[in-house]
């Protein structure tokens, strides 16, 4: 078991019907600067990071942290899966419902296709089995339909609505036996 409210990597990579949820190596460095610097991907996260300031900053090895998960599609990286402890993110934070955070990234050319529910459903289906009883938050801008859809799938239930960065935020909470995907 995991200390409360850390999301530490299982110790062998998650399968699903068809990606891999793995530690992130140096192969992927390159799908995580499209990540950061894509505008479609950011647009409800503060728009995209200048792509070469991300050459100059991205660690030869990225997203190497407790929590982080590439998701892997054919030997490539798609996305990354994020379970953070919910107080170490900035913004809105409700520890009394949730002390983990699910966050979730993929490139454009990987949306559509269930991929983000299948690798988002699984790293929650982790996290309860390695933190019995432990609840997990979401939040996002009520305006990003697709993430609103994915949270409603995966079993999560609104706590609140509320504004911030000058638009209407979405907090949602997933607890263990909740069916996710």
């Amino acid at each position: 078991m995991t200390e409360p409210g850390s999301a530490a990597r299982p110790p062998a990579p998650i399968r699903t019907e068809r990606l891999v949820l793995r530690r992130s190596d140096a192969r992927d460095r390159a799908a995580f600067i499209e990540l950061f610097a894509s505008p479609e991907v950011n647009t409800y996260l503060g728009g995209p990071q200048p792509r070469d300031e991300l050459e100059r900053a991205m660690p030869e090895v990225p997203g190497r942290r407790p929590g982080v998960f590439v998701i892997d599609l054919d030997g490539a990286m798609i996305g990354e899966v994020m379970l953070d402890p919910h107080a170490d993110r900035p913004g809105h934070i409700r520890p009394d419902v949730g002390r983990t955070e699910l966050g979730y990234l993929l490139l454009p050319q990987a949306w559509g296709r269930g991929y983000a529910a299948e690798a988002c459903a699984a790293a929650l289906d982790w996290f309860a089995d390695a933190n019995p009883g432990e609840s997990v938050v979401l939040r996002t801008q009520t305006a990003n339909d697709r993430s609103m859809r994915l949270a409603a799938k995966l079993g999560f239930t609104e706590v609140e609505r509320y504004e911030e960065y000058g638009a209407e935020q979405w907090f949602g909470v997933w607890s263990p036996g909740t069916p996710s995907g």
